[in-house]
């Protein structure tokens, strides 16, 4: 880990806050979370590497489009943002998640309590409202393997609480490469009932060429008590995407030559646009939950919800019957359920809080593929339908010990089943695998002081493959289309210590270093044609830390850093044919995908002072200067391909105004100030790896909240 303090950016920056905390009075220790516990709790008492993003910092980072303009700041999360609206962001928590090629992996993601992750560990990024968010949870390290399957980490998101008088909000944002963000919200509670309503559009023609996209997105929150006893949210949100143009990646010479231009096939005869390259989507999902409180001592948590997806891609061509194009259908239905039970008792005089629950969750897809032509289909020469479904047992406890100590165990087991029905081939590419394991975690804290808590984990995981990873078996060195049941799932054992220290009410910092061993982990086997077929690696390793601080200076100057480093490697060498043909992974390269070093830091100046502990300024300026930083990210298992890591610097300003009851907000946003020419993400194991980062670019938006 000594490399991060050789004269590096993050090692500058490191020294800078250790010298700043001891002196310095800004950070809330009051701050809730539920991820670590299943249970409301402050963040400073959670055993566990936990930050929660409030909603002024939503809302200051962005247009709120991306996840990654407010995450950026929580260490230990990585997201690469392609500017690809077609593939998602690409998003991982201590190295899990990295080598995805669309969507989120290997990360739980929830919206109020609501899976967003289907039963195989896959998600969107994009089905997080951000508008309408009251706070986004990130959990770290031993025990998000609690949430089951593919949780290498987990996000939590949840809707904004209605407000108590008729408010209407308004936001408009305006940026480069024409983007146009629109958003309208109402918000009123009547009686018992309250509601938050809110929808929002989002145009953007692009960066690079062949990139525009078209997003409408709605959610909206109904929550209500049918006795003194039982209170019942209700949710529904739609995602509908009707345009997202797919630029591709670049060679690395094409990337030199210009890093605006838009990938080609793999023989480079046609661009992403002679082939009509895109992706529709629509989403439609209500979930409910209900929480019955027994007694103050106890609860019964309980939820439903059921929702469809439908997903519409345009491929390049590449040679024989798909030489003019290829597409490929997707249309899923999804729901499930779960159970919790909370408790707070004692244990001979011990005091304990317990949680335990079931949940169940199933996803059934039809997927159809073919050959198309300039982007319109032709011909059907793939026809079946997947099922994914897991069925989980769990239960966490936890002993204050004393008024120093807590312990915490938990244990999850959990049963994935996969099956695939191949109607095209009357069954001959069809076939099903089922998945078991029992996930153990326990943990210490110590209370040093009010002030001061250290902690330890240790947790067992499991990662299955997604339904896209069985889709494929390596036939004679190529991937051909039949249900693959050979594929293993990765197991993971994950090592955390960290500590918690507020020197002040105005400071804080949190620091985590870890150690994860894992067999089988799932990596690319064979790729051809636009398909890829996998296998399982013998052994990965990730060793690494996170330091997250906060403070304020002065009652008008903030400043906030999250630094992680991650060394990711194969721990044991093997065989595996890629792009450029069989190759040995020898033991000790980098896994692709995941920068070595990440780090992101911020300075704020607000001209209404800011009480200690208080989460932002209620009204006046604001003017900030960001320092995100990445380093170096292996783009190939052979670590023959990599891009150099990169330093932005991006500016903020926004001025808000009291209006009568109304409050006017205008925001300002220069993004790269510095114009660095950089690699915003890179495709595992392609020879066109490269997704160009944006140059510089400006942003404007006004928001207006008025009562009605």
């Amino acid at each position: 880990m000594s490399l991060l303090f050789k004269h590096t950016p993050q090692a500058a920056a490191i020294a800078l806050f250790a010298g700043l905390l001891a002196p310095a009075c800004a950070q809330t220790l009051d701050e809730v979370v539920v991820s670590a516990s299943r249970a409301q709790a402050r963040s400073f008492d959670a055993p566990a590497a936990i930050q929660s993003v409030d909603r002024s910092t939503i809302q200051n980072g962005g247009p709120q489009v991306n996840l990654s303009e407010s995450l950026v700041r929580v260490p230990g999360l990585t997201i690469l943002d392609r500017s690809n609206y077609a593939q998602d962001l690409q998003l991982s928590i201590r190295g899990f998640g990295a080598r995805a090629a669309f969507g989120i992996r290997g990360i739980r993601l929830l919206i109020d309590g609501i899976p967003a992750t289907t039963p195989d560990g896959q998600g969107q990024g994009s089905s997080i409202s951000l508008t309408s968010m009251d706070r986004i949870e990130v959990l770290r390290g031993p025990l998000a393997q609690l949430y089951g399957n593919a949780s290498g980490g987990v996000i939590q998101a949840f809707t904004k609480p209605a407000s108590k008088v008729p408010l209407v909000d308004y936001q408009y944002y305006v940026g480069d490469y024409g983007l146009h963000r629109a958003d309208y919200q109402f918000s009123d509670t009547v009686g018992d009932y309250g509601i938050v309503a809110d929808y929002g559009t989002f145009t953007i023609d692009g960066y690079r060429d062949n990139s525009r996209t078209e997003r409408k997105q709605f959610n909206g929150k109904l929550d209500f008590n049918t006795n003194d006893q039982t209170h019942v949210n209700l949710v529904f949100n739609q995602f509908d995407m009707p345009l997202a143009q797919d630029a591709l990646g670049l060679t690395y010479a094409q990337w030199t030559a210009n890093p605006q231009q838009q990938g080609r096939n793999s023989t480079a005869t046609k661009t992403a646009a002679e082939f009509g390259v895109r992706k529709t989507i629509l989403q439609n999902q209500l979930g409910g939950s209900a929480v019955y409180t027994i007694d103050k001592d106890r609860a019964i948590t309980s939820r439903a919800y059921y929702g469809t997806r439908d997903n519409l891609q345009f491929q390049v061509g590449t040679t024989g019957i798909n030489a003019n194009g290829a597409w490929t259908g997707l249309n899923r239905s999804y729901y499930g359920l779960g159970l919790q039970y909370n408790e707070r008792s004692k244990l001979a005089e011990t005091p304990m809080d317990w949680v335990a629950g079931y949940e169940f969750d199933r996803s059934r897809e039809l997927r159809q593929a073919g050959t198309a032509s300039q982007g319109q289909k032709v011909l059907t020469n793939r026809n079946e339908e997947n099922q994914a479904e897991n069925s989980d047992l769990f239960a966490q406890a936890t002993a204050h010990v004393s008024e120093q100590v807590a312990l915490v165990g938990g244990l999850r087991a959990s049963n994935v089943r996969f099956a695939s029905t191949d109607y095209y081939t009357n069954g001959a590419g069809s076939g099903d695998v089922s998945y078991s394991a029992t996930s153990p975690v326990v943990g210490l804290t110590y209370f040093a002081t009010d002030h001061l808590n250290l902690y330890a984990n240790y947790g067992q995981g499991f990662e299955t493959p997604t339904l896209a990873e069985l889709a494929y078996q390596n036939v004679g060195g190529s991937p051909v289309g039949a249900f693959n049941p050979r594929l293993n799932a990765s197991t993971s054992r994950h090592f955390e210590v960290g500590t918690k220290w507020v020197p002040t009410r105005s400071a804080r910092l949190d620091f985590a270093l870890f150690q994860i061993n894992s067999t089988d982990e799932i990596v690319v086997d064979v790729t051809s044609g636009g398909k890829t077929s996998y296998k399982s690696a013998p052994g990965t390793s990730r060793t690494g830390f996170e330091l997250g601080a906060s403070m304020l200076l002065t009652p008008h100057v903030s400043a906030s850093l999250a630094a992680s480093m991650i060394d990711a490697k194969y721990s044991q060498g093997f065989s595996s044919a890629t792009v450029s043909g069989a190759n040995y992974i020898d033991a000790g390269n980098k896994i692709p995908g995941i920068p070595q070093t990440s780090l992101f830091s911020e300075l704020a100046w607000t001209s209404a002072a800011t009480a200690p502990g208080a989460k932002s300024a209620s009204s006046g300026s604001r003017l900030a200067i960001e320092m995100v930083q990445s380093g170096r990210i292996y783009a190939n298992d052979t670590n023959t391909a990599s891009v150099d890591g990169h330093t932005v610097f991006n500016l903020s300003a926004s001025q808000r105004w009291a209006v009568d009851k109304a409050t006017l907000t205008l925001y300002a946003r220069l993004n790269n100030a510095s114009d660095e020419r950089y690699v915003g993400s890179v495709i595992v194991n392609s020879s066109q790896y490269i997704e160009s980062g944006l140059p510089r670019n400006w942003m404007l938006g006004v928001s207006i909240s008025a009562p009605l």
